[in-house]
């Protein structure tokens, strides 16, 4: 008989029962424990998990700007790292030096790689020869395994001839190395990959030079994805993907081998992806367990608790320091003054809260209310270009939108996003159909190009054309709450980064007290901390929404309603972005449309279901909450088991070894059990 598996430091291990071990007492407490000594070693050892890369109080400067200081981390395998961190902190500058293009300063540290280390490091079109086709181009990683077909096939032909021993043997042993790097299987990957990677609707057989700058960077990154690096650092992978092929990609890299090193700004991608997340900033880099959504969470408590702790030694200092001055002098008090001295000097100092980059300010404002139904739309057709060039992107579009509704708009590349929102907004006429807006409605549009801007204006100037009635200080102001402070008001527009022309278009937006916004990929060129900023002054707006966005972060929690424009028509669903994914999947565009409008006894009871459903949630998210902390708790408990049973102390002493190994598998079931819990309340909460 065995007893049940438990884990130790990422491996498993199958314990045997004391039947096994024998029925003399000093038998079975030696074997059980000398078992326990080695998972003790095992643990140590990390269960067999290889570093790849490790740095050790590794800095780097240019000139007399430090980039980042004292930099201590690792790199294991399996690992998924995310790197985020504002804007010009010196991500890339980092990722040069893990891969070794640029060496740490002089004395800073040393940096630590495995032996079997590769890395693989994705920019901006890296890595393409841009002289054949893009089936060759994938082609050439494989040219070892190609070799040694080609091999075969020879001594095939000499065999044919003359079949000698030596021959039999040497073809024995390259058909053993091609059958080790899975030779009959590479033109299945080839194919796997560039098709989810949305290469097969252009064909495999066109020149890599004549692909945009987006397919080349996507090519780089399927290159990469067959090399298959121990290794895979990769610098903004999302940019120029579709929602179909993020998808793809989220899938095959949750699955690969080697250990994942990703830069991004996309906060979907961060989430389904990552198990770790380093920050820089401020030339320091902290690492947080878990994916992004726990990073913010863990982060925003540390920073609390930070505050806290150091507010409540300020105080306790000052207290002592009050008690020192006031009564070190008094002979009847000298001796207890002393006392408090003493104490103030051995308090040990307690860090000032760290100083996080201040993200913009966005309020989201309006004093009108317009009427309940804030846009009808009826048979809406349009279509780009004229004549024989004309191509219809949106037929026969009927939707409403009423007062309060966050709608997004999504779809591929192409397919009228931009141009549906232009029409509505009478920008471009529609080739048929009626587009009505309700009274009392006072629209804001924010543009994802920056055409509108004039680019020979000043930041301020720019300011004063939107609102030429307004004073220079109200101004000034809705520019300092967007990080355009001081002389920045009198750059050029022509001058601005692409996301300082977009806290640009975010300033005007503000002043506007519009109770419709109109926003066209908004959080194109923001930073991760600004982005967030904008979400939750999105999610707190209580106008009317209606968005275009590839941020599937922001579209999961923002929006209320999904029209997505598939195929040339324009489909409606319920909730936000996982919801959409959920209606696809599970009951198709048709069922999971938008529902007509309910009689007035069934809104009752939706009411009352509804009444009913918000208590469930309540209940729902508190169990969430409580499991969850529990979750941490018992892994924490399970850290400071293994880091006893790893003490020198605890390796000689048999019996304690086996009290712990058997508080391990008691705390391990329960963790197990906390996580299926846990798993199953974010399903029900997810599709609740």
């Amino acid at each position: 008989t065995w007893r049940s598996p438990f884990s130790v430091a990422g491996s498993f291990f199958i314990i045997p029962s004391r039947s096994l071990l024998g029925n003399h007492p000093a038998q079975k407490g030696f074997l059980f424990g000398s078992f326990c000594a080695i998972i003790s070693w095992l643990s140590q050892q990390k269960g067999g998990i290889m570093v790849q890369i490790s740095l050790q109080n590794v800095s780097k400067s240019f000139g007399s700007e430090v980039i980042f200081s004292d930099v201590t981390a690792k790199i294991e395998d399996h690992d998924r790292i995310g790197l985020v961190g504002p804007n010009g902190t010196g991500k890339t500058t980092l990722l040069r030096v893990i891969c070794g293009e640029l060496e740490p300063d002089d004395g800073s540290g040393e940096i630590a790689r495995g032996a079997d280390l590769s890395i693989g490091y994705q920019k901006q079109n890296c890595g393409l020869s841009f002289e054949g086709t893009i089936w060759q181009e994938m082609q050439s990683v494989f040219a070892d395994v190609y070799a040694l077909e080609r091999r075969m096939k020879e001594l095939q032909e000499r065999m044919a001839q003359e079949n000698t021993p030596a021959l039999a043997e040497e073809y024995r042993r390259t058909e053993d190395a091609f059958l080790a790097r899975d030779g009959y299987q590479i033109e299945v990957k080839i194919k796997t990959v560039l098709t989810g990677m949305g290469f097969a609707e252009h064909g495999f057989d066109k020149c890599v030079d004549k692909l945009s700058g987006g397919e080349q960077t996507r090519l780089a990154i399927a290159k990469l994805l067959l090399e298959a690096p121990s290794l895979l650092i990769l610098d903004e992978p999302t940019n120029h993907l579709d929602f179909a092929t993020l998808s793809w990609l989220e899938d095959y890299l949750a699955s690969y081998k080697g250990a994942l090193l990703v830069v991004s700004h996309d906060r979907y991608f961060l989430d389904k992806l990552c198990n770790k997340i380093w920050e820089l900033e401020d030339g320091t880099l902290w690492e947080y367990k878990g994916n992004y959504t726990a990073y913010t969470r863990q982060r925003e408590e540390q920073d609390t608790r930070q505050k806290k702790l150091y507010e409540q030694q300020q105080a306790e200092r000052a207290k002592l320091e009050d008690y020192v001055a006031r009564n070190l002098v008094r002979a009847s008090t000298t001796k207890m003054a002393q006392s408090r001295q003493k104490m103030l000097e051995r308090l040990e100092p307690i860090e000032k809260p760290h100083r996080r980059l201040k993200p913009p300010k966005i309020h989201l404002e309006f004093e009108t209310e317009p009427v309940k139904d804030v846009l009808d739309v009826e048979g809406l057709t349009i279509a780009v270009g004229s004549g024989e060039r004309e191509r219809v992107l949106l037929s026969s579009a009927e939707f409403n939108i009423q007062r309060g509704d966050k709608v997004a708009i999504i779809g591929p590349n192409g397919s009228g996003k931009t141009t549906l929102l232009r029409t509505l907004l009478s920008a471009q006429p529609p080739i048929k159909g009626r587009i009505t807006w309700g009274r009392g409605v006072k629209r804001s549009y924010y543009d994802q190009g920056s055409d509108h801007l004039d680019q020979s204006l000043t930041v301020l100037d720019t300011m004063w054309k939107a609102y030429p009635r307004l004073y220079e200080t109200p101004l000034r102001t809705a520019l300092g709450a967007m990080g355009l402070t001081g002389e920045d008001a009198h750059r050029l527009v022509g001058q601005l980064s692409g996301g300082e022309r977009a806290r640009l278009k975010l300033a005007i937006i503000c002043l506007a007290d519009s109770n419709v916004l109109v926003l066209d990929e908004p959080t194109n060129h923001l930073d991760l901390p600004s982005k967030e900023v904008l979400q939750q002054a999105l999610a707190e707006y209580e106008g009317t929404l209606i968005i275009v966005s590839h941020d599937r972060y922001l579209l999961d929690r923002v929006p209320n309603r999904i029209f997505a424009i598939e195929q040339g028509t324009l489909h409606q669903y319920k909730g936000g972005y996982g919801a959409y994914l959920r209606a696809k999947a599970e009951l198709g565009p048709e069922r999971a449309a938008a529902p007509q409008p309910k009689t007035e006894s069934e809104q009752k009871k939706q009411y009352n279901r509804g009444k009913e459903q918000r208590r469930e949630d309540a209940r729902r998210r508190k169990e969430y909450t409580e499991t969850e902390t529990l979750i941490h708790t018992l892994e924490e408990e399970l850290e400071q088991i293994k880091a006893e049973m790893a003490q020198d102390s605890v390796q000689n002493d048999y019996q304690r070894l086996q009290e712990l190994c058997a508080l391990i598998e008691e705390k391990q079931g329960l963790l197990d059990s906390a996580m299926e819990r846990w798993l199953t309340l974010s399903e029900e909460m997810g599709n609740s």
